[in-house]
């Protein structure tokens, strides 16, 4: 017993040192850092309390409203692209279930193989793609009739949101489509021939088969594309750098920007944590508000 229980531990030690080395002493230190005077040069020069964070949430500073900027292009980011990923991959899925077999395989791959390419070339690409001049999406919308002059996607809003949209819908739906698809070769097909048997027709089996049985998975990938879409940085930094202005500056260049421009690693710390409250409040209020409407149900 005893040879059982050390031989448990051998394979949770790695685990441990793991969340140790690369999650709670980064998060414990982000907070010490946080109630910190601490900047890139100097080092931590004393602590300052609660300062930091009064100097983001109720000052007239600059961290002030660069943390509401930021957070506001990362909301609006949130909003624009989590219904696409999430419903237009469950849709996705559907298609794809529906598929002969031999060609279901093709088209996951064919989906699937975005998700592998890095954020540097997707950037790249759309930024080839949807150039003011000459770019193909402009050139394509001209030739067909669409527009007279073209459409400046990467120098004004609301076009700059548009691009970025469909840049990072394209780049990462594929990976919530595996999940649906997973979930939806989990369901039983007898339950799909007795529905037929009965009349049923698709938004019948949809509603009362497909959707009980894969309700889990459907809020995983919320949940984790909101998650992923508050995180984002690769995309608005490649694309446009945040611009025009500042209109598609995410949280995490406002902190990297706080950080390394003006050198201020404390009130960075502090942002940082401010936006990690952010997501964990979505993160609940979200699972409350499932909760709740599956307790109605």
């Amino acid at each position: 017993m005893k040879k059982r229980k050390g031989t448990a531990v051998l394979f949770i030690i790695p685990f441990l040192l793991f969340f140790l080395l690369f999650w709670l002493i980064p998060f414990v230190y982000g907070i010490v850092m946080s109630v910190s005077k601490y900047s890139l040069i100097q080092g931590n020069r004393g602590f300052v309390g609660l300062a930091n964070y009064i100097k983001i949430l109720f000052s007239s500073s600059m961290y002030h409203k660069s943390f509401v900027q930021g957070l506001g292009n990362t909301v609006i980011f949130v909003v624009l692209t989590t219904p696409f990923l999430v419903f237009g991959s469950l849709f996705l899925a559907l298609l794809l279930d529906r598929l002969p077999e031999r060609l279901k395989g093709i088209f996951r791959t064919i989906y699937f193989a975005s998700y592998s390419v890095s954020v540097t070339a997707v950037a790249a690409v759309f930024v080839w793609l949807m150039k003011g001049n000459g770019g193909y999406f402009n050139n394509m919308l001209i030739s067909m009739g669409i527009i007279k002059t073209p459409i400046p996607w990467m120098e004004q809003q609301p076009f700059v949101w548009v691009a970025l949209t469909v840049a990072t819908v394209w780049w990462t739906i594929g990976y919530d489509m595996m999940l649906f698809v997973n979930a939806l070769n989990e369901i039983d097909t007898s339950l799909y021939e007795a529905s037929a048997m009965d009349g049923a027709g698709f938004w019948v089996q949809f509603r009362y088969i497909i959707l009980p049985n894969i309700k889990n998975v459907f809020f995983f990938v919320l949940m984790t594309t909101i998650i992923a879409s508050f995180n984002v940085y690769g995309q608005p930094r490649l694309m446009t750098k945040g611009g025009p202005g500042e209109t598609t500056k995410p949280l995490i260049m406002m902190i990297t920007s706080t950080i390394m421009d003006r050198n201020d690693l404390g009130v960075g710390s502090a942002m940082t944590i401010l936006m990690g409250v952010v997501i964990i409040l979505c993160s609940v209020g979200q699972y409350y508000l499932t909760k709740e409407k599956d307790n109605l149900k």
